[in-house]
Formats: structure tokens, C-alpha cells, sequence
């Protein structure tokens, strides 16, 4: 039952005005009011509540009540719908979840290491290193740091990452590899952070700095600016 609901729900994200409003709400690190949607997507506050609640019942948002001032009391203003990504995992993610790659990542390592006697984890992590460096490599040199931070982000999000920006960093609210996380925790953060640092590397020496810090809901990576990491002036 809830993979008929998942699979319904990546079905409602084919109209391209639903997409780019979920791509809003999962990128805030707070709940939105459908008014803030609107007017980030720029579509009438009517169409966002009526796409906003189509996701909400298929099972990609949650809602909530609250004040945005974040006041009480009298004069605090009514309450307002406020959407947010659904905390539970999502079994069919958008895009696909990256089971298959890491299937290929995992059995390359597995060649490897049974070739050469090195530790299968630590090869694991190797080839997914340069997995995620051949993943930035397909993209232009950034010229500074904020930009090279915007390209990673978008590569992430091609992978069903999700960035969010949070408070001076950036949180993946998707685990492609969620599954897999679940009953191999080290093994499959290990590869994912890899993965991700591969691509932070290939933005040399701009990249942002991939680090390995879990938390609730969310993949195991948080991306953090450099901010040492420009050339040094001649």
C-alpha cells in the first residue's frame, strides 16, 4: 500500500509547477506558508495551495499550523498552512533511487579487492571517490567558492540528493542509498560520503568542504563553504 502511494505521489511531480514547488518546500530547512511557494515559483497563491495539497495527499509533503512571525498571543496574526517534506523515506525517489549504482560501485570493489587482498571498505570507498570526481568532472570550473558551492548542489540534486540550505550550511534531506543505510549504516555512508566528497574535490579549489555528520532524517553529509581555499595571490 505504501508503495502504490510513493509511486502515485512521483507520478503528481510530472506537471512542472508541482515539481519546482516540492523542489521549493524540500529545499527550505523550515515549513513554508503556500504564500512563500507562490511567490517563489511566481504562480497565483491559489494554484500553489491547490498543487501544494495535491502533494500533501499524496504522501511528498506534510502540513502543519503555526504563526511564520513566530509570535503568540494577541496581535501575533493567524495561523497559516505550513507545508514541508515528508519525514518518513520515500521507496521511489526522484530521480530513481541510485540502487544500481551502488550495485556497480560495490561490485567493482569487490573485484578489486578480491584481485588484491586490499580491504573491500576501504576500496569501496576509493572507487566511489572517483566515481563522484568523474560526476564533477562533466562540469565547468567554478571561479569562486559561492559558485562552485551552487554547481556541487546541482549535481547533487541530479543524484536525489535534495540540498537545503541551513543556518551557513547545506543538508541533503534525500539518502539515495537509504535502504542500504539501514542495514549496512558504515559501509553505506561510508560510500556516500565518497561519493560526495568526489565531487567537492573535482571543484578544486573552490569545492566545498563534504562532511561525514549524521542526523535525523536526512543523509549522513553535510556540505560546509571553504573558506581557505583560494589561490593564494602572486
Amino acid at each position: 500500500m505504501v508503495a502504490q502511494r510513493d509511486a502515485s505521489g512521483i507520478g503528481a511531480l510530472a506537471d512542472p509547477v508541482r515539481h519546482r514547488l516540492y523542489e521549493f518546500v524540500c529545499a527550505q530547512p523550515d515549513p513554508v506558508s503556500r504564500e512563500q511557494a507562490a511567490d517563489a515559483v511566481g504562480i497565483p497563491h491559489h494554484q500553489a495551495k491547490f498543487h501544494l495539497d495535491r502533494l500533501t495527499a499524496e504522501g511528498l509533503l506534510e502540513t502543519d499550523y503555526g504563526r511564520l512571525t513566530g509570535r503568540t498571543g494577541p496581535g501575533a496574526g493567524r495561523t497559516a498552512k505550513l507545508y514541508r517534506r515528508t519525514r518518513r523515506d520515500i521507496a521511489v525517489s526522484l530521480p530513481q533511487r541510485e540502487y544500481e549504482l551502488a550495485g556497480r560501485l560495490m561490485a567493482a570493489a569487490i573485484a578489486r579487492s578480491t584481485a588484491t587482498g586490499e580491504p573491500v571498505a576501504e576500496v569501496l570507498d576509493e572507487v566511489a571517490h572517483d566515481y563522484g570526481q568523474a560526476i564533477g568532472a562533466t562540469a565547468d570550473k567554478p571561479a569562486d567558492t559561492a559558485a562552485a558551492l551552487e554547481v556541487g548542489l546541482a549535481l547533487l540534486a541530479e543524484y536525489g540528493y535534495e540540498p537545503r540550505r541551513n543556518d551557513g550550511h547545506v543538508e541533503l534531506a534525500n539518502c539515495p542509498f537509504h535502504a542500504l543505510a539501514q542495514e549496512q549504516t558504515a559501509l553505506a555512508c561510508g560510500m556516500n560520503h565518497a561519493l560526495i566528497a568526489g565531487v567537492c574535490d573535482a571543484l578544486a579549489p573552490y569545492g566545498p568542504d563534504a562532511v561525514l555528520e549524521p542526523g535525523p532524517a536526512r543523509c549522513c553529509v553535510v556540505l560546509k563553504s571553504r573558506r581557505s581555499n583560494a589561490p593564494a595571490s602572486q
